[in-house]
């Protein structure tokens, strides 16, 4: 495909490296965290020239909170998007619209934890 004139030229990925799976898992589950530290995170997270880290990181915490995940996951990914560049202010919107779409219940306990995060708590 010819790039037009004035078009942005696609940022270079960034390698993102990950070992929880192989710390946490490793002995117990060694493909599981294998999947985990290689696939997930050193392939598709990845991938962001195509879709920014900021972008994977809202991306994956409506996921995890529509699926009910409060746990350490929401925690570590919630940490992850704040270093990613997700605002404050832009975390609250998406769980206020998450709310409405996912339940309130599981936004109320997202909240819970982005504000530890943010600073809040």
């Amino acid at each position: 495909m010819k790039k037009k004139t004035g078009e942005k030229k696609a940022p270079m990925p960034t390698k993102i490296v990950q070992t929880a799976g192989r710390d946490i898992l490793g002995a117990f589950a060694p493909d599981f965290a294998r999947y985990n530290d290689d696939i997930l995170f050193g392939e598709v997270w990845s991938r962001n020239d195509k879709l920014s880290l900021h972008d994977r990181s809202l991306v994956t915490i409506s996921a995890l909170v529509g699926g009910g995940v409060t746990d350490s996951s929401l925690q570590y990914h919630l940490k992850t998007a704040k270093q990613n560049g997700v605002t404050k202010e832009e975390m609250v919107e998406m769980l206020t619209q998450l709310g409405f779409y996912a339940g309130w219940p599981k936004a109320w306990a997202a909240f819970q934890l982005a504000k530890e995060v943010y600073g809040e708590a």
